[in-house]
C-alpha cells in the first residue's frame, strides 16, 4: 500500500473513532492548495533545462503550513501529498501551532553542480515567493537539500519581501538558525523511546537496540542511545550493515564513517546481511531510512518487542496489523519523528523574536514536548481504546477538526 493510501486510511480510522462529520471529514482531506511551477535554468554548459517544482499545502486551520522541500528524481504528486496531510497530523500531535505542506523539485541533486542547484532554488523560490511566508507557509531541508538551500531561499525570497529570517528553517546558524536543530529528529526519536520504556518501567540502560539507517536522524539516536548507556548491536545503512552483540561503539563507527564514507569494513564489529537486520533479535528496533521497509514479507519474523519508527511509513498497514497480533508495541512516525519540526518550530520563534537560545534551552524545550505529546497520545489511547498509532491520529485529527469547526469551515 502506498504513502497516501496508507495515510488515508489511518485518517479514515481517526475521524471514525472520533465520530467525525462526513462532510467535515471530506472537507479534512482535501489539500488547502497544490502550487505547479516550471523551474528552466542555463546549465553550467550554457544549454537550458526544465524542471518541475512543486508545493502542496494542505491545512492551515491550526497556523501557517510547514513541512520540507525535496529534490529527488522521483518526486510523485501522490506521495508529496501524503506528506503534506502526514505534516498536519504531525504538528498536530506535538500541539505547535502550524499546519501541514510539503514540496518539492523532480531532479537528481547529484548530477547538478553547486551552482546549477543554487539557481534552481532561486528559480524556484521565484515563482513560489508570493505563495509562501512567516505566516502562510514555512519550508524547510528534506531529502537531497540542506541549510545552504534554505539559505538561498532566504536571500531570495528576502529581495521581494525584505530580509525575514523566518520564512524557512533548518538555516545556517550564521543566518538565523537554531542551535540543536541538526540533532533535534534523533534527539526527538531518543526522547520519545524513553518516554514510551518508562511506561513499562524500563530505562535504556542495558536494553539493545537495533538500527536501520545511518544518516542524519540514525545517527543521532545511536550516538545519544550509546551516551545513555543502551546498546545499538546492529545498524545498516546504504552502504552495509555492522553486528556486534556486546554493543558497537558508536562514537568509533561515526568516525570509521566519516572517514571511509561507508560501513564496511569496520573494526568494530561483524558485517551482515542488511536485510537481516529487521529481524535481528533486539529490544527496541528503529527504522530511520525509508517507508515501507516493515510488510507482510518479513514483518512475522521481527524479534523486537518495541518498534519507534524514526522513518516517514516504515510499517505497512498489513505488516501493522501482523506486528499488533504479535503483541510488538509501535510508536508511530507521525509522533516519533516529530522532533525535527517542532525544533523547527523553535527556530521560527526565535526568528519571529529577534532572541536566540542556547543549546540546552532547545534540547529541554524538545524534551518537554516529546513527554507532554506521548502522554497526550495515551489519554487518546485509554479513551478510545486503542493503539498508539490510532492514539496519535485520533489527538492530531480532533485538534485539527476542532480548530476547523472553531473558524468557521461551513460559511
Amino acid at each position: 500500500m502506498n504513502a497516501l493510501a496508507a495515510t488515508n486510511r489511518n485518517f479514515r480510522l481517526a475521524s471514525r473513532l472520533l465520530g467525525l462529520d462526513s462532510k467535515l471529514e471530506k472537507s479534512l482531506l482535501i489539500p488547502f492548495r497544490e502550487i505547479k511551477v516550471e523551474c528552466t535554468i542555463p546549465k553550467d554548459d550554457g544549454t537550458l533545462v526544465s524542471y518541475v517544482g512543486f508545493r502542496v499545502q494542505h491545512d492551515n486551520a491550526r497556523g501557517p503550513m510547514k513541512g520540507g522541500i525535496r529534490y529527488h528524481p522521483e518526486v510523485d504528486p501522490d506521495e508529496v501529498n501524503a506528506l503534506a496531510q502526514l505534516m498536519t497530523w504531525k504538528t498536530a500531535v506535538a500541539d505547535i501551532p502550524y499546519g501541514g505542506a510539503k514540496g518539492g523539485i523532480g531532479c537528481n541533486p547529484r548530477d547538478l553542480s553547486k551552482s546549477e542547484l543554487e539557481r534552481l532554488t532561486r528559480v524556484f523560490t521565484q515563482k513560489i515567493h508570493d505563495l509562501i511566508g512567516v505566516h502562510t507557509d514555512v519550508p524547510a531541508p528534506d531529502m537531497g537539500t540542506n541549510a545552504q538551500t534554505m539559505a538561498w531561499i532566504l536571500d531570495e525570497y528576502s529581495k521581494f519581501h525584505g530580509y525575514s529570517p523566518a520564512v524557512v528553517t533548518g538555516k545556517p546558524i550564521d543566518l538565523g538558525g537554531s542551535l540543536g536543530r541538526e540533532a533535534a529528529t534523533g534527539r526527538g526519536v531518543v526522547y520519545a523511546t524513553e518516554a514510551l520504556l518508562a511506561e513499562y518501567g524500563k530505562s535504556m540502560k542495558g536494553l539493545t537496540f537495533v538500527i536501520q539507517g545511518f544518516g542524519n536522524v540514525g545517527s543521532w539516536a545511536s550516538r545519544l542511545i550509546h551516551e545513555r548507556g543502551g546498546k545499538v548491536i546492529a545498524v545498516s545503512d546504504i552502504t552495509g550493515a555492522v553486528k556486534n552483540p556486546n554493543g558497537i561503539d558508536i562514537p568509533e563507527l561515526l568516525k570509521h564513517k566519516e572517514a571511509s564514507g561507508s560501513l564496511k569494513s569496520f573494526g568494530g564489529g561483524d558485517s551482515m546481511d542488511p536485510n537481516e537486520l529487521l529481524v535481528h533479535e533486539c529490544d527496541v528496533l528503529v527504522p530511520c531510512a525509508l517507508g515501507g521497509v516493515l510488510n507482510r514479507e518479513n514483518a512475522a519474523d521481527v524479534k523486537a518487542k518495541f518498534i519507534v519508527e524514526g522513518a516517514n511509513h516504515p510499517t505497512d498497514p498489513e505488516a501493522d496489523e501482523i506486528l499488533s497480533k504479535k503483541g510488538v508495541t509501535i510508536l508511530p512516525d507521525i509522533y516519533a519523528n516529530a522532533g525535527g519540526v517542532t525544533v523547527s518550530y523553535f527556530e521560527w520563534v526565535q526568528n519571529i523574536q529577534g532572541f536566540m537560545w542556547d543549546e540546552d534551552k532547545v534540547n529541554n524545550e524538545l524534551s518537554r514536548y516529546m513527554t507532554r505529546a506521548f502522554h497526550n497520545i495515551k489519554n487518546m489511547c485509554q479513551s478510545h481504546n486503542c493503539n498508539l498509532r490510532m492514539g496519535a491520529f485520533t489527538l492530531g485529527v480532533n485538534r485539527v477538526a476542532r480548530a476547523t469547526t472553531l473558524r468557521g469551515w461551513e460559511a
